[in-house]
């Protein structure tokens, strides 16, 4: 195998058992212990601005990244905010492009393709931009070595509370394992190391969950309140009234039918007590007030994670939805650029090295973010440049709204204007070139469609002319009913007339306008 140099040129022998294993896995009596304490649950301004603070100088990164985990479990609205910029990007199909027109280089990315359309990278995708919300999105490359090429048969997620900065940098991620409990360096080639970068400045300060703790724990306090404010004055009040007399025993029943009614909402008491349930007050807008409240950190929080609002909170137009979506899109495709550079530099460049060698240059992962296209805007606009000569593929039209070509053997669909006038096609006998009426003519103003053919007509007239000629022409225009009739009276007139080009050229312009004036009056 050739030998693999690492950044300071140092030699690497890939180690084969742990290119293989899961040696990021959990245990119950491991440093990386599966059941973490709860953080969020006794969240306090004093304790999130401790976990914001001890992330960043390394010394307690677990909690932080906990607390991280439990916020996209509990808060639904930043659950799905996040889920839906994951998704915006870990949906889409990569594509591979050669480094070169070389038959080698060509080789190389169609093994590169092969390894893109496993079944595992949609997954592969969503785990690593676990890294959008937590500042880092980690897994494990599990190679094949008994086959060849070496493959990946699978790739795991590692949970980010096993990872921790050096000391002397904090720069640098660590794996911590039960022989290093302060963490050792990620082992070459065996790791996918996703930095999403939402702000500029240290790894540890990065990632949305940093960005939305803050509305998360005041949402959650809001909450708790407006359910407790709920708890006093949605339910009215019990009243139970008993008469000066009433003995112990009598109070105690009357008590009694008090609880009953909060729990079965019926009770039996004498006819000398009364129970009566009074309405309590709405809490001068105290409902509307907690609502408002949970309701501006849900906005605070889209701002963050998508970049807007109108697409998971109430707009006030269409207009506006778009451009809040095209700032979304801007987003997608600043996470695709960066997660195609990952996937580029931890998986296609370890493949290629690992069965082929170091190569000058290799295959690039293109993950492509589709813009959306207004296609009739698009139609609109093509219309008059194809009525003026202008030539488009339609291979590409079909392409653009997602047709397939038909074939030969399927009917297809034909122009309203070809079902309308049928004869229109096969006249001006005396040109080369058959003419053909452009498809959206009808669709013109009356007054620039008559212009547009009469200067057709005009650019190969012939000059026959006089009184004798035209009358008896212009009286068989008027009562002919239609094209047929006109073009038999047309041949009985040639015998007297003559002409013999001038007539056919002025039947088909005049059974042109004809046809266009019945078509615009229907």
């Amino acid at each position: 195998m050739t030998t693999i140099l690492d950044a300071r040129g140092n030699p690497i022998k890939p180690d084969k058992p742990a290119l293989s294993e899961d040696i990021a896995l959990a245990h119950t009596t491991s440093v990386r212990n599966p059941r973490p304490n709860s953080v969020a649950s006794t969240i306090t301004p004093q304790r999130l601005a401790g976990l914001l603070r001890s992330v960043v100088d390394g010394n307690n990164p677990q909690d932080y990244m906990t607390l991280a985990e439990e916020i996209e479990e509990r808060d639904l609205h930043y659950a799905s905010v996040l889920r839906t910029r994951k998704l915006a990007v870990a949906a889409l199909p990569p594509t591979v492009e050669a480094a070169s027109n070389d038959a080698f280089d060509k080789k190389l990315a169609e093994e590169v393709r092969l390894l893109m359309e496993s079944d595992q990278i949609p997954e592969l995708f969503f785990d690593l931009l676990d890294g959008l919300g937590k500042g880092m999105g980690v897994c494990q490359i599990l190679w094949d070595t008994t086959v060849t090429p070496w493959v990946p048969k699978d790739y795991k997620w590692v949970d980010p509370r096993y990872l921790r900065p050096d000391a002397e940098t904090l720069s640098e991620i660590l794996l911590i394992s039960d022989d290093a409990p302060q963490g050792k360096a990620l082992e070459p080639y065996k790791f996918i190391i996703h930095l999403p970068r939402t702000k500029s400045g240290s790894i540890w300060r990065n990632g949305l969950t940093r960005l939305c703790a803050v509305m998360y724990m005041l949402k959650s306090f809001t909450v708790r309140d407006w359910w407790a404010f709920a708890e006093v004055f949605g339910i009215p009040i019990r009243v139970g009234k008993y008469g000066p007399n009433a003995t112990p025993e009598q109070i105690a029943t009357l008590k009694n039918a008090i609880a009953t009614i909060a729990s079965d909402a019926g009770a039996v008491i004498p006819d000398s007590m009364m129970v009566e349930l009074v309405e309590t007050a709405k809490g001068n807008g105290g409902d509307t007030l907690f609502e408002n409240m949970a309701r501006w950190a849900d906005e605070q929080t889209s701002k963050a994670v998508l970049g807007q609002t109108m697409t998971t909170d109430d707009g006030s137009s269409r207009a506006q939805a778009t451009v809040h979506n095209e700032v979304r899109l801007d987003i997608a495709k600043w996470d695709a650029r960066q997660l195609e550079a990952t996937i580029n530099e931890y998986l296609v460049k370890p493949f290629i090295v690992l069965n082929w060698g170091v190569q000058k240059v290799y295959p690039r992962v293109c993950i492509r973010v589709p813009e959306p296209e207004d296609l009739k805007l698009l139609v609109d606009s093509l219309m008059p440049l194809i009525d003026r000569g202008m030539k488009v593929s339609e291979s590409a039209m079909q392409e653009k709204f997602g047709l397939a070509a038909p074939k030969p053997e399927e009917t297809t669909l034909q122009p309203l204007s070809a079902m309308q006038v049928p004869a229109m096609q096969p006249l001006a006998m005396n040109r080369q070139q058959p003419q053909r009426l452009a498809i959206n003519r009808i669709q013109q103003p009356s007054e620039q469609a008559i212009e547009q053919l009469t200067d057709e007509a005009m650019s190969d007239w012939v000059e026959v002319g006089g009184e004798d000629f035209m009358n008896p022409l212009i009286e068989l225009a008027k009562t002919a009913t239609s094209f047929e009739e006109f073009n038999a009276g047309l041949l009985t007139l040639q015998e007297t007339l003559g002409a013999d080009t001038f007539t056919p050229q002025l039947a088909d312009y005049l059974f042109r306008m004809r046809g266009m004036g019945d078509a615009q009056d229907a």
